[in-house]
């Protein structure tokens, strides 16, 4: 027999079988009960913390079912200097799809207008996977075109950032966007040991996002910053943005999906981008 003091939670409700315990919002119960000789025992549960079964498979294969690639770059740019590198990337880009000898698609190429300043995001396609990624990246390396706007563009950097991603399997495959919207990238860093369960989550999660077809692709890390995942989103306008995010609370399940992903973030971050005028997304 085991005394249960005196609780207070916010917002805490636990039911088992055969053991009744409710604690309730601003409410002080003090009872005692017979606790189930369970595996997971009520603190576990209460605090969400959730046993990590070892894994047959690799992430990459337990999430994505396709071989493609994406390659993020994510420049931060000098202040000042923003007008003289779009001008400087827009003309790679202009010499990628001239020569069309990269194997890579661009899917998106935005700044950030909200969260860092001076920043700037590009999203590639590498539907040949790591070997065409290889053979595009020792080609803008060694061409004498390609190397040179790219040592021109680092006078312009402060620092960069490089990440190779898979596509999660039930989210959208990215599709180009008519003129005009808005963009958020939701960055997570996840606890070691949680992406599975943050895509069983996400995998019924999404459904709640469709509504408005705001959900643009949603990415997980394979090189660079690892457990890093990033969902884009697209909007009409920040009003836009409030009212989509607002209505998906109101749909029952949701609210359960985020109470089951919360726990398994480190860090997080929102920036709300705007695509360049030669993003073919816009």
């Amino acid at each position: 027999m085991l005394n249960l003091s005196v609780f207070t939670f916010r917002h805490v409700c636990l039911h088992r079988k055969n053991v009744g315990v409710a604690l309730i919002v601003g409410r002080t119960i003090a009872t005692s009960q017979h606790l189930c000789d369970d595996r997971d025992s009520w603190l576990t549960k209460l605090l969400h913390v959730r046993k990590i079964e070892p894994q047959k498979e690799s992430h990459s294969r337990m999430l994505s079912d396709k071989e493609v690639i994406y390659e993020l770059h994510t420049h931060y740019v000098i202040p000042g200097a923003m007008e003289s590198y779009l001008k400087n990337y827009g003309s790679f880009v202009e010499l990628a799809n001239k020569r069309n000898d990269l194997g890579a698609e661009l899917i998106g190429s935005w700044v950030s207008d909200v969260g860092d300043q001076d920043q700037a995001l590009h999203l590639w396609r590498y539907v040949s996977g790591y070997s065409g990624l290889g053979k595009a990246t020792e080609l803008i390396r060694t061409d004498k075109d390609y190397s040179s706007l790219t040592k021109e563009r680092v006078k312009l950097l402060r620092s960069r950032h490089c990440q190779y991603l898979l596509s999660f399997s039930f989210w959208n495959v990215p599709k180009p966007r008519s003129p005009t919207h808005i963009y958020e990238v939701r960055s997570y860093i996840l606890k070691p040991g949680t992406m599975i369960e943050w895509g069983n989550n996400w995998a019924r999660a999404i459904h709640y996002r469709q509504n408005n077809t705001e959900a643009f692709c949603g990415l997980f890390s394979q090189v660079g910053r690892l457990y890093n995942v990033h969902h884009f989103w697209v909007y009409d306008d920040l009003r836009s943005r409030k009212e989509t995010r607002e209505a998906a609370w109101q749909k029952p399940g949701w609210d359960e999906c985020v109470a089951y992903t919360v726990p398994l973030i480190k860090e997080m971050e929102s920036r709300i981008l705007i695509p360049t005028s030669f993003s073919p997304t816009r």
